[in-house]
């Protein structure tokens, strides 16, 4: 069974960090495009970062660029996204994807209409707060 489940979510203040993962089983990263998305209340879900299959290309929304960092490890199971200097617009729920190779950084994480493709995971919780 494919599945992915992120963790390491939880609440920071603002200007901390956090690190979160996401674990895929059933299946291997080292053939996919994936990546980071998160919803806000009332917001409809946004692509925060996408890496590509070969890890070349990658891709950063304009609100987290400069802060946030995508990785995976070298045995194509797990990916991460360590969050740096966390601001209050930073919350929501944080959800990891991952998509055919032949999507694109870009598709993936701009073109809503492609996640009904994507296998995701069931989401983790960030709340920055002070």
């Amino acid at each position: 069974q494919y599945q992915l489940a992120e963790s390491g979510g939880g609440l920071m203040q603002p200007g901390g960090s956090l690190r979160l993962s996401c674990a895929a089983s059933g299946f291997t990263l080292d053939y996919h495009t994936f990546g980071w998305f998160r919803q806000a209340p009332g917001k409809e879900r946004e692509g925060v970062s996408c890496l590509s299959m070969n890890g070349r290309n990658t891709f950063y929304g304009d609100s987290v660029k400069g802060r946030f960092t995508i990785s995976r490890d070298a045995a194509g199971v797990t990916m991460y996204l360590q969050m740096n200097s966390l601001a209050v617009e930073d919350t929501g729920i944080y959800y990891c994807a991952a998509a055919h190779p032949a999507t694109s950084v870009q598709q993936m994480c701009t073109e809503s209409r492609r996640g009904g493709d994507f296998r995701w995971g069931q989401g983790t919780q960030v709340t920055v707060s002070s």
